[in-house]
This record gives structure tokens, sequence and C-alpha cells, in this order.
């Protein structure tokens, strides 16, 4: 199999095709065992979250859709603007939370800042910061995420984290996707609406989402598809170039931070290539040639596909019971 035949041929969709299959089966979902009116769902400005409406309001009506903008105090302004043009050009209602009182009264940033202070103690107002992971390329023996901080006159270091910071780091920060899907749920309770989760393949299956906050979600259209198939579905549904265009981001932390630095260490083209070829037992030899990689590399990429599998299978994981209920039937 040659690497144009990867590339061009096992990554690609015949997006018309896939469109209306996705429609389809959100409509059967919506008037089947959902049972509701309407979605809604979060819009960050991403290629995401703008995929998941389009095919929402292509399926079920833009007038049946509802789509959020819930910023805080660290987004980026251009993701606000960016969702705004998205839902102009969808012609959806949108309604604005901004979250940062709730993220404060929670504790959220006194919590991240605490733990940001037990290793940089002279972190405070004016001071940004990001998490980012070591290189998985690089051929180091764990994959260690590290933190960045930059001070008020905008000078940059990287210090290491002990696990107790960085859990407390993350944990708070966790906040904010669980306050939006908090948000998103009001709205959905008070309109008869569903919730729509908008990760894509890579994000479901490397457990990149939090547990009752992004992960949450009555139905998730593109979970089934590689990221780089979602970039072509969004060309189809002419989804506005700006947003096609703008990279992958947390949207989490007050440093710009892309998806590959914070969780994929490996630019998103070629960790979709590595994930397809360990999800269809592909040798290392083969993706190595589609994705421009050495084969020990993507054999480190695999290694990394299956530790993250494991480390996050709880995230996957229903609540347990004693003994098993059998499903209600309608």
């Amino acid at each position: 199999m040659s690497p144009s035949s990867l590339t061009n041929d096992l990554l690609q969709l015949d997006a018309a095709r896939e469109c209306a299959r996705i429609e389809e089966c959100i409509r059967d979902q919506m008037a089947g065992r959902l049972r509701r009116k309407g979605v809604v769902l979060g819009l960050s400005g991403g290629i995401d979250s703008s995929v998941s409406a389009a095919l929402c309001a292509q399926a079920l009506g833009p007038e049946r859709v509802l789509g959020l903008f819930m910023p805080e105090q660290d987004s980026h302004d251009n993701s606000l603007a960016l969702g705004r043009m998205l839902a102009q050009s969808l012609g959806i209602a949108t309604e604005l939370e901004n979250i940062s009182a709730i993220l404060e009264a929670a504790g959220c940033y006194h919590r991240r800042d605490e733990a940001i202070r037990s290793v940089v103690p002279e972190y405070g107002p004016g001071w940004k910061c990001k998490l980012v992971l070591a290189d998985v390329l690089s051929g180091a023996q764990y994959a260690l995420t590290s933190l960045v901080v930059e001070s008020p006159q905008g000078e940059q270091r990287k210090v290491r984290l002990t696990a107790q910071a960085y859990s407390q780091i993350v944990a708070a920060t966790n906040f904010k996707q669980r306050t939006r899907k908090m948000l998103e749920y009001y709205h959905a309770d008070r309109m008869q609406y569903a919730v729509v989760g908008t990760p894509n393949r890579l994000e479901y299956d490397q457990g990149f989402f939090v547990k009752n906050g992004d992960g949450a979600g009555d139905l998730k259209p593109i979970a089934h598809l590689y990221k780089t198939q979602v970039y072509q579905l969004a060309e189809f549904l002419q989804i506005p170039e700006a947003i096609r265009r703008r990279p992958p981001t947390t949207d989490t932390f007050s440093l710009a931070q892309s998806q590959e630095e914070f969780y994929f260490a490996l630019p998103l083209r070629q960790m979709d290539l590595c994930l397809y070829g360990k999800n269809h037992d592909l040798s290392a030899a083969t993706i190595a040639a589609a994705a421009g990689l050495s084969e020990e590399q993507v054999e480190r990429v695999y290694a990394a596909i299956v530790a993250k599998r494991r480390a996050t299978v709880y995230l996957h994981q229903f609540p347990l019971l004693v003994e098993q209920i059998t499903e209600i039937q309608h």
C-alpha cells in the first residue's frame, strides 16, 4: 500500500454521502430514543463544534438548533468571534453565557493558581500559563507534562511539575468544561432539547475530554470521524474558511496552546494516520511512509495510543452497579 493511498484513500470520505448518513442518523435518534424537540451545543469557534452544528442544522432545520457561547477570562477573543460567524452562516439561534463568575465562585482560578505557586511561588496577577506534553517522538521513556509560565514582562520559562501540582491544575481547569456542560443541560431542559457532544474519533478514542464535562452528551455525531475527515466535511458543508484554517486549540489556558502540545504531542494529520494504522493492524513501516515518520517513531506513537487507552478507561465507564438492571422497555 503506497503512502499516497494511505493519505488520500483510507482517510478520504465521500463527504456528501457521509453528511447524508450522519444527518439521517441524527433525525432517527431524535425521533426515536431521545424524543427531543431540538439540540443545543456549545460553539467554540473550532472545527468540531462547527461541523456538528452544521450537521444538526441540516438534519433538523436551523430553527431547532441552539448554539451557546460560553467564554471565560482565559478564552481567546477570536473564539467568540468565530463562533458568531458560524452561527450567522447557519442561521441558528444563540445565547451568550460568560462563565467567569461561576468559575470564580467555584474556586477554579484560585485552586489552579495555588497549585502553580507550589512550583512557581511568584505566580500571580498578570501572569499566564499553559501545560505542555513531552514530544512523544523524542524517545523520552515517559510522556511527562510541564508547566509553561509567562511573567507580566513577557518572560517565559518551562518548569517541571510535581504529581500533586499537575493533578490539581487539571482538576481545577476541569471546572470549565463541567460548567459549560451544566449550562448546556440547563438550556436543553428548559427547551426539551438534547445536548450534542462534539468529540472527533481521535479525542474520543484517546480520552481527550473531561468526564461529565465535554465528554457528556446525548448524541455525538462525529465521534466516528478522524480529525482529517472532520475537515473534509467542513469543506463540503462550507464552514467559514477562517474556522477551517484555525489551528485546533484547547482554549483552556491563558497562553495560546495547541492540542498537540497539550495532549497529542504530534501534528493531528500524523496522529490520524497512526491511529488508523493501529486500528487496522497496519505495520509501522507502512504508516511511517505515509506520515513522514521513521518506523521507530511510529512504534512509539502506537505505544502511546495503547497507553492513553489504558489510562483513560475510567473516562468511558458508566456508573458501576451491584447488579445489572434490565433496560426499561418502551
